[in-house]
């Protein structure tokens, strides 16, 4: 996922997605330990979502408790 397109959404919705990559995310792993997944690569790419996701939510939250 783009970052422009993480920066349009909202806390809320920052979290719902977060969650989604995770659980995505622990599907690749099952699917590499039970030797389904064909291109590992993808290992990789969900990590880095999560961890994109997870900086934009934390910058969200940042500028919302330096604005009160």
């Amino acid at each position: 996922m783009k970052t422009t397109e993480l920066r349009q959404k909202d806390v809320a919705a920052l979290k719902v997605e977060v969650k989604e990559l995770q659980r995505a995310h622990f599907g690749l792993r099952m699917q590499k330990a039970t030797q389904q997944l064909t291109n590992t690569a993808t290992i990789r790419t969900a990590r880095r979502d999560i961890a994109r996701a997870k900086t934009i939510l934390v910058e969200k939250l940042a500028a919302d408790t330096s604005a009160k």
